[in-house]
């Protein structure tokens, strides 16, 4: 597949096999022969508004066919998408514009509403007029596979994203050297479960598509809902799924839960773990229910700046008897690895060093970010012969007399929760834009199980009154919502006079770590009745988020800083509370009190009279 373009390689796909289905999503599905006829037209529309070779296009579409017919087409016009969640408040959409300035977006109806209202760019429906169609442009556009093919923004430590430049070969590479490695091809069924925002989705979606296998995309609610995402997997007969650890111990958890199926199960034969430090004992369960031949789990440690992995490290049984280390491997084929000290020299093994990455797939820089790119995208000399350009990570490994490499941490304040990496200092300009907020200090906390959540450490301005100090926390939060995605959005504010100081001077953020959770917001409980059911919701919500608010009947759980663990926990605790087994899904997508209240009232009123009510029940009175 080297030297090639991701557009090219899948038009091979396309005429080897046309009628094969290529997505599978909650709009319908594609053969490969539809979605490439869909992105061609798109391609054609996208020439015909002057968009030209290496131009910047937005996308901005929910999950479903459209969302990929969009990037491909994007990238069959010879240009580079631009990912622009349309779940993101358009605060922070604005941000991504103003900083790739695109003269076009491509989106759907609902991805075009998400934008900022006054958005400068072009907004193309990804859909086809009526009437409208045009022959595929790739014939007519010249592309090398030194073109860019994504622009994916990081957090960025200066209070700003910053855009990654990824080039086609990059990704090309990515699988050249890995398809061996797993062997894939066309029997397998790929699982969408991240954002496009988030570089996963490259490894997810072109794994698929390059080997002529199927992408199955997954509904929003269902990556919330790991019981559901169990038997979608099943379902579909996904073969290929990637998980942050986070993410896959919640699945274990379900797969637990759900006891030896009667059918077999998934037919998963690949599981990928990646985003974020794998902690051993996260697997333990799985491996002793299902072994370590099928499916295969690998640990893969990868990089934005370095096209989504860089290591493999197959997960054994054996690993179980040394869970204290985080295992990464060794670098794919076409990559090369060291450990560096601070200024840069070769570090021997079993001592600590920064990862360095050269190759194909370190990207070509940060967009517009010269000084940025000149720090991280160095000239390197590991062992002495010619230079290399390298990628400095800031992550921090050891490399075993064995030749394997192991995960120890960051060598800065840099966070990585639930797969997302996170300079804190963008969520703490967000905040000390609120005109009582003299400091503001933002960590990550274990709240147990690994369900890692952002709080922030509040010092207000010295002329705050009581009053003012009391509603910050509501008032942060509300900023928050208004600017930042949701996994940028701390779940705890904390007002407090001073922020703890280590012995050099530096704030102590180890020490804010360990600060004992807040507890529950104190809510009145009324004896019995619908309100009394709302109340010991409002309770089990509030013992598991804990935090300075107390979110109203009617909020959404996960824009008030519940993760999909932290929900998991919450629905369990209801359970446990009101002695019923209601599962994620019967909430059909609505994680409020209100809703969870409606179906412990349903499900124990059916109780009462004898009978069980049918999910679909459930679903039919919300309409």
């Amino acid at each position: 597949m080297s030297d090639r373009c991701l557009h090219e390689i899948f038009a091979d796909r396309v005429r080897e096999a046309p009628d094969r289905t290529a997505v599978t999503a909650p709009d319908g599905d594609l053969t490969y022969a539809g979605l490439d006829a869909r992105a061609g037209a798109l391609a054609a529309r996208l020439a015909d508004a002057g968009v030209e070779p290496g131009t910047l296009v937005g996308l901005c579409a929910e999950r479903g066919c459209d969302l990929v017919v969009g990037m491909l087409g994007i990238l069959m016009a010879g240009a580079a998408y631009v990912p622009l969640d349309p779940d993101y408040p358009p605060a922070r959409l604005g941000h991504l514009l103003d900083d790739t300035k695109v003269p076009v977006v491509v989106a759907t109806e609902s991805g075009a509403r998400a934008l900022p209202h006054g958005t400068p760019a072009r907004v193309l429906p990804i859909a086809a007029p009526e009437g409208g169609g045009g022959a595929p442009a790739r014939a007519r556009v010249a592309v090398r596979d030194d073109s860019l093919a994504y622009v994916i923004h990081t957090s960025g430590s200066t209070g700003r994203p910053k855009g990654v430049l990824v080039e086609h070969r990059s990704v090309v590479r990515l699988f050249d050297s890995s398809a061996g490695l797993f062997g894939f091809g066309p029997e397998d069924v790929w699982a969408l479960f991240h954002s496009v925002s988030f570089d996963f989705s490259v490894w997810e979606i072109w794994g698929a598509l390059l080997h002529g296998g199927r992408l199955v995309v997954v509904p929003q609610r269902t990556t919330r809902l790991p019981a559901e995402l169990l038997a979608l997997l099943a379902a579909e007969q996904v073969t290929v799924l990637s998980q942050t650890p986070s993410a896959f111990r919640q699945l274990a958890a379900a797969d637990e839960a759900a006891g030896p199926p009667a059918d077999g199960g998934t037919a998963l034969r690949l599981v990928v773990l990646g985003g974020e430090r794998l902690d051993v004992r996260d697997v333990a369960g799985w491996l002793e229910r299902h072994g370590d031949e099928r499916p295969r789990l690998v640990n893969m440690y990868g990089i934005t700046e370095t096209c989504v992995h860089v290591t493999h490290r197959r997960l054994r049984e054996a690993d179980l008897r040394r869970p204290e280390h985080s295992p990464i491997g060794v670098p794919l084929p076409h990559l090369g690895v060291w450990l560096a000290d601070d200024e840069g020299r070769p570090v021997p093994d079993g001592r600590p060093g920064e990862i360095m990455v050269c190759g194909p797939g370190v990207a070509r820089g940060y967009l517009d970010r010269p000084e940025s790119t000149a720090e991280r995208f160095v000239t390197r000399s590991p062992d002495g012969g010619p230079a290399v350009r390298a990628y400095r990570s800031g992550d921090l490994a050891v490399r075993t007399a064995e030749g394997e490499l192991r995960y120890l941490g960051r060598d800065d304040d840099q966070l990585k929760v639930r797969g997302y990496r996170i300079e804190p200092r963008e969520v703490e300009e967000c905040l000390l834009g609120h005109p009582s907020v003299a400091a503001v200090v933002v960590v990550d906390r274990d709240h147990g199980g690994g369900d890692l959540r952002l709080a922030a450490f509040v010092v207000p301005r010295s002329e705050t009154g009581e009053a003012d100090r009391e509603a910050l926390p509501e008032q942060l939060a509300e900023l928050a919502g208004a600017a930042l995605p949701r996994h940028l959005r701390p779940s705890e504010y904390r007002v407090t006079d001073a922020l703890p100081l280590t012995p050099q001077g530096k704030t102590d953020r180890a020490a804010l770590r360990l600060l004992p959770a807040l507890g529950p917001v104190p809510a009145k409980r009324p004896a019995n009745g619908a309100e009394g059911t709302r109340a010991a919701v409002t309770a089990v919500v509030g013992e598991v988020l804990g935090g300075s608010r107390s979110p109203g009947p009617d909020t959404d759980l996960f824009e008030v800083g519940a993760t999909s663990l932290a929900f998991v926990r919450i629905i369990a605790g209801v359970n446990e509370r009101f002695g019923l087994e209601l599962t994620g899904s019967e909430l059909d997508g609505e994680a409020t009190i209100s809703r969870i209240t409606a179906c412990v009232e349903q499900r124990t009123a059916h109780r009462a009279d004898g009978t069980s009510p049918a999910h679909d029940d459930i679903a039919e009175e919300r309409k």
